[in-house]
C-alpha cells in the first residue's frame, strides 16, 4: 500500500488547527446530499484526515467509514471520531466491498493530491465500486481560480511543543501547487523538519470527463462561494454525482 508519509508529520498538527473546515462544510453538504439520505445511511469518508468531518456526520446519525493513507491521520481519527470505522487505505488502491455505501465525500481538496489523471481515475473508479447504484458523491476540488488567487501566501502556528510555518505557492505553468513546510519539534532539543506537500490543479472539464468514464451520471458543479454562499475562499468548487 503507497502512504502519505508526510502527513504522518503533519497530523498532529492537523488535528489541532484545521478542524474548521468541517464545520463550514457542513452547510454544504446539507444542501447537497445529507437532505436526501436516510435515517443512519452509509457514507464513505475517503481521505478522511483527522476524522473531524467523520465526527460531525455520526453525530447526525450517519454510520460512516473513513478511509485515509496516513495511519498517524487514522489514529487521531479515530479518537476525534470514536462512533466511526477507519480503515488505513490509499485511495488510488483500496478494494471496497462493492454497492455497500449508500452515499460518498472526499472533502478538503483531497482529490488535487492525486498527482496524476490515472491516480485520479483509480480514485474515482474505486469510490464508484463502494457506491450502490444511485448512491451519491460529493467532492469539492481547488480549481484555477483559487491557486492563482490564494496560494500565494504564508502562515504560522507557535505553541509550546512546536512551530510550524507553512508557505504556499502555485507554479502555473505546471499546474501544480505546493505547501512548503517547516516544522520545528521540541523534545530534548528543538528538532527542525522540512516537507513540501503538493496538488494538481485539475480542469473543471477533466474532472466531470473523468467521472463519467468511473460510471457515474449527473456531474455538476458550484463554486462554493459564488453558487453555494458558501465562506470557504474564491476558487473552491464542488462535484455532484451519481453511481449509474
Amino acid at each position: 500500500m503507497r502512504r502519505y508519509t508526510e502527513y504522518d508529520r503533519f497530523a498532529e498538527i492537523y488535528s489541532r488547527h484545521w478542524n474548521g473546515f468541517s464545520a463550514r462544510c457542513l452547510p454544504v453538504l446539507d444542501r447537497l446530499l445529507l437532505g436526501e439520505l436516510a435515517a443512519g445511511a452509509k457514507i464513505l469518508d475517503l481521505c478522511c484526515g483527522a476524522g473531524h468531518m467523520a465526527a460531525l456526520l455520526t453525530a447526525r446519525g450517519f454510520r460512516v467509514t473513513g478511509l485515509d493513507g496516513s495511519e498517524e491521520m487514522i489514529r487521531r481519527a479515530r479518537a476525534n471520531a470514536p462512533a466511526a470505522e477507519f480503515i488505513a487505505g490509499d485511495a488510488r488502491s483500496f478494494s471496497p466491498q462493492k454497492g455497500s455505501f449508500d452515499a460518498a465525500v472526499c472533502l478538503f481538496d483531497s482529490l488535487n493530491h492525486l498527482m496524476t489523471s490515472r491516480d485520479l481515475a483509480d480514485a474515482l473508479g474505486n469510490v464508484r465500486a463502494a457506491l450502490r447504484t444511485g448512491g451519491r458523491f460529493v467532492f469539492d476540488m481547488n480549481m484555477e481560480e483559487g491557486y492563482l488567487r490564494r496560494w500565494n501566501d504564508s502562515l504560522s502556528i507557535v505553541e509550546d511543543a512546536y512551530v510550524c510555518v507553512v508557505r504556499a505557492r502555485f507554479d502555473a505553468a505546471a499546474m501544480v501547487g505546493s505547501n512548503d513546510v517547516t516544522l520545528f519539534e521540541r523534545a530534548e532539543r528543538w528538532v527542525r523538519s522540512d516537507f513540501t506537500l503538493t496538488q494538481r490543479c485539475y480542469p473543471e472539464n477533466e474532472v466531470l470527463a473523468a467521472l463519467s468514464v468511473a460510471g457515474f451520471v449527473g456531474s455538476r458543479s458550484f463554486e462554493a462561494s459564488r453558487d453555494l454562499q458558501a465562506d470557504m475562499g474564491v476558487g473552491r468548487s464542488f462535484f455532484t454525482c451519481v453511481a449509474g
